[in-house]
């Protein structure tokens, strides 16, 4: 299919943007507007979101990666750098100062400017390369590295299924796949607590600490829209993915996804 053909295709097709129903080809840029808007009070908002338990789902996911100064790490949608740092201070750890060389990219120029912010605050000027693009087409050689990570990021992709071929072609043989992403909570009574919350006090704590309740409400709708754990990973398979599993954390309010390519 020629370049304009699949430029029709995407203005024909539809998709959704959290509740709401846009063109593809659309979907990138409205998200693109939600992290513009976001990117400098992300990370306070994530505390603030979550009473600092992304802090634990993320020392959970990076404690799974048990990342090795001599591998090559891909943290896609990476934004401020979170994971990537994560991944730093733990090789460092046990490895006697000794780093992994690691690739943070993301589609969005804002939060990459905050991420090196950030960087520069943690006294990291090396180890870190910082990489503006799309998930569904990494700027990333095929079988280039050992472990790709991506948290809370996936579920703002237009096509999931196409991020997902290209984490498995960048991947090494033997390489590891691992998607924190919010999920779909399991237990009745909680489930109705985490949608009461979810759904009407976060776009209003978005407007008090960040100046905006939109993009949080986006950000909740699109929860929804995710697929549950099962589909998920029905849809990693299909990527190529072998061994897959994923771990609920906090009642299934976000899942730990792996994978292996083999």
């Amino acid at each position: 299919m020629s370049s304009p053909e699949k430029q029709q295709k995407a203005q024909d097709e539809t998709t959704h943007f959290g509740f709401q129903t846009v063109n593809t080809a659309e979907k990138a840029g409205l998200v693109k507007d939600v992290f513009d808007q976001v990117a400098g009070k992300y990370d306070l908002m994530n505390d603030v979101m979550s009473g600092g338990l992304h802090r634990v789902w993320k020392h959970t996911m990076v404690e799974s990666l048990d990342p090795r100064p001599d591998q090559s790490f891909l943290d896609v949608a990476g934004g401020t750098g979170d994971i990537a740092f994560r991944i730093r201070e733990r090789t460092a750890k046990f490895y006697s100062g000794q780093t992994p060389q690691i690739t943070l990219c993301d589609i969005n120029d804002q939060m990459l400017q905050e991420g090196r912010k950030r960087a520069l605050n943690h006294g990291i000027v090396e180890g870190i390369r910082w990489v503006c693009g799309d998930a569904m087409n990494l700027p990333v050689e095929s079988s280039s590295v050992d472990g790709y990570t991506i948290a809370f990021g996936i579920r703002n992709v237009t096509d999931i299924d196409a991020a997902l071929r290209e984490a498995n072609r960048v991947l090494k043989r033997g390489g590891r796949f691992l998607c924190l992403e919010f999920s779909h909570v399991e237990a009745e009574p909680l489930a109705k607590l985490y949608d009461a919350y979810s759904m009407h006090l976060i776009p209003r704590l978005g407007k008090l600490f960040a100046g905006a309740s939109q993009p949080y409400q986006y950000l909740v709708e699109s929860i929804r829209k995710f697929p549950d754990q099962r589909a998920f990973a029905d849809k990693m398979r299909a990527a190529g993915f072998g061994n897959v599993s994923y771990r609920n954390m906090t009642g299934g309010v976000v899942a730990l996804h792996s994978g292996w390519k083999i």
